[in-house]
């Protein structure tokens, strides 16, 4: 069995991480992946060529998250007329197009790292969101989370806004810019966990710290943890999404009944627990299906 697996970019560790749940599922249960992932981080238009470039190798299966809510319907549409199924990760597809989806309910992530910074600052503080790309589902979720639970909060004031892209250098250079303009701020809510620690360097080179969270629980995020730098993140585990949504694939063309969905639940990581999540990501536990979905996995 051969699946294809589609992630966004080769920058951000999230995703090298679902490759390699891709790869550790694909061994466990008797597969093999091949990987199509844009140079260009998150380019639709090479997202759709790289579709076109893996129909022509014929796979069985097609693990696949999409890099934009609308720009890839098309391709992902090639897809089925080509008879191959598709598995889901990460960002939710429409009705329709994947058999089984596999991620984490980012509102409820955003909501509940929010209100962990909140406890954290008691109520009060001067904040700063630093948001995705802004076609990122994810992103949008998240930072409509982050919206929501500042509402709940009157002494909670956001002072600024910037965009990270999801990478490290642009969260820094434009929370470099924010900080330059704002001599007092109390914590920041970053969208995901690479942003955080570009958020980390502009502080450090300013010689300032404050309240940091973020999304992901990658190593670099751990490792800020454990320091002191960093407050805190929350699990979104692309890893095991990936290696689910691969392990759905090849127990479906076994002709084995999968989930439609699975969610994975919230998880806040901070000093307190850091060292359940203190491992490379190849040494990390994953689960499989009969973790979670029992009765949809044929013995």
């Amino acid at each position: 069995m051969k699946i294809a697996v589609f992630t966004k970019n080769l920058s951000n560790p999230a995703y090298a991480a679902a490759r390699l749940g891709a790869e550790r599922a694909a061994a466990a249960f008797g597969a093999t992946v091949e990987h199509f992932v844009p140079t260009l981080a998150d380019d639709a238009d090479q997202q759709i060529e790289l579709v076109r470039l893996a129909l022509a190798g014929a796979p069985d299966a097609v693990v696949f998250t999409p890099v934009h809510a609308s720009k890839l319907d098309a391709a992902i549409a090639s897809i089925h007329a080509a008879g191959i199924p598709v598995f889901g990760f990460v960002n939710r597809m429409k009705p329709g197009q994947c058999l089984s989806y596999v991620g984490s309910a980012d509102g409820a992530l955003a909501a509940n790292i929010a209100e962990h910074l909140f406890a954290h600052l008691q109520g009060r503080g001067d904040v700063v969101i630093v948001e995705g790309p802004a076609d990122s589902v994810t992103s949008i979720e998240r930072v409509q989370a982050f919206d929501a639970a500042t509402a709940r909060h009157p002494g909670i004031r956001i002072i600024g806004r910037c965009s990270g892209g999801y990478q490290r250098e642009p969260a820094r250079q434009a929370f470099a810019a924010l900080l330059a303009e704002q001599p007092r701020i109390d914590g920041v809510l970053a969208a995901n966990d690479i942003m955080a620690i570009g958020v980390l360097d502009a502080l450090q080179a300013a010689g300032r710290s404050t309240a940091v969270v973020g999304v992901n629980a990658i190593p670099q995020a751990i490792d800020a943890i454990r320091s002191g730098a960093m407050l805190a993140t929350a699990d979104f585990n692309a890893m095991l999404m990936c290696h689910l949504a691969t392990e759905c694939a090849i127990r479906h063309l076994r002709g084995q009944a999968v989930p439609a969905e699975i969610e994975l639940p919230v998880a806040i990581v901070d000093r307190s627990n850091a060292p359940l999540w203190d491992l490379p990501y190849a040494q990390r536990t994953l689960t499989t299906l009969k973790d979670h979905a029992p009765c949809a996995v044929a013995p």
